[in-house]
């Protein structure tokens, strides 16, 4: 036996080997392969720094980054009646909303709450499409009527973030009530004078785009985004025609009219201040403030300047 080979050796790597790196420092960008430190992938907003593909962000770290120093206060969204329909697949629409809960710590798919965006006083309603897939239902209602209403009881205007893939089936019918209810939701806004911004992100489709998505006064998307009704392999089947390169982007829909803006969430918030405060008919947003003198500290009196003697 050669013990420089079956010891001194494999003693030698163990002490020199790399240490094993947690998986969980480091994430792949699916779009370039980019390796991307955490930290550094989290400061840029889950924007990837080599090729700035946009990837998903939780709806807590998006208001975070939108409110002024990341303060917001909920805003309360009434419970709706819980399984009306006893439904029931593989699992029971319990079940589900139990895992779903414990899987994001979120009651459903949107969260509502309102404080100052760029010292803008502002609502915001964000869908989260790790719930269920962002999935309309009867709470996601509630919750823009309830957003609805808070904007107009304060004279503030509603910002609303869509991701979602459609309408939530395992509530049939009264998913797809949302709708209409949300629809008259917009509306009220619109008769109170308060502007409606919808911000489309990735992806938006089904009876969220036939709905309050495609409502706003202002339609922005983040690049890239999937935005659409019917899915695109379905349209070509019902048309028989290959559909053109790009279809259902935020891009494409940009330059198709169907879009008024194409923003990256590294620029959002500022464009978000500027366009709320032109509709508000308020003054420019103030980028940078002084500190407000100490009105304890006494000001120190200049020194008079002593005549040179002759």
């Amino acid at each position: 036996m050669n013990w420089i080979t079956s010891y001194v050796r494999p003693t030698i790597n163990s002490l020199f080997s790399r240490r094993e790196v947690p998986e969980n420092l480091w994430q792949k960008c699916s779009e370039c392969g980019t390796m991307l430190f955490h930290r550094e992938l989290s400061d840029n907003l889950n924007v990837c720094t080599n090729c700035d593909h946009h990837m998903a962000i939780r709806a807590r770290d998006r208001l975070a980054a939108l409110f002024d120093g990341g303060v917001f206060t909920d805003v309360a969204v009434p419970e709706p009646v819980a399984d009306p329909l006893h439904f029931k697949d593989q699992k029971k629409y319990t079940d589900r909303i139990k895992d779903a809960r414990k899987k994001t710590g979120e009651r459903d798919a949107m969260l509502v709450a309102e404080g100052e965006i760029g010292r803008t006083p502002a609502v915001v309603a964000v869908q989260d499409f790790s719930f269920m897939g962002g999935s309309m239902s009867m709470y996601v209602g509630n919750a823009i009527i309830a957003a609805a209403e808070r904007a107009i009881a304060t004279k503030r205007p509603l910002v609303l973030f869509s991701a979602a893939g459609g309408a939530r089936m395992q509530e049939g019918i009264l998913g797809l009530m949302q709708m209409p209810r949300t629809t008259i939701a917009v509306q009220m806004l619109k008769e109170a004078g308060l502007p409606y911004i919808v911000v489309l992100t990735h992806p938006t489709t089904g009876g969220v785009t036939a709905s309050y998505a495609m409502l706003g006064d202002v339609q922005i998307a983040e690049p890239n985004a999937l935005i659409g009704f019917a899915g695109a392999r379905v349209i070509e089947q019902t048309i028989g025609e290959k559909l053109p390169e790009g279809f259902q982007r935020a891009e494409y829909l940009l330059d198709h009219g169907m879009l008024d803006r194409v923003t990256s969430r590294i620029a959002l918030k500022d464009e978000l201040v500027t366009i709320i405060r032109l509709l508000m008919k308020l003054p420019p947003a103030v980028k940078g403030e002084l500190p407000a003198p100490d009105p304890t500290e006494i000001p120190l009196q200049p020194k008079p300047v002593e005549s040179a003697k002759e």
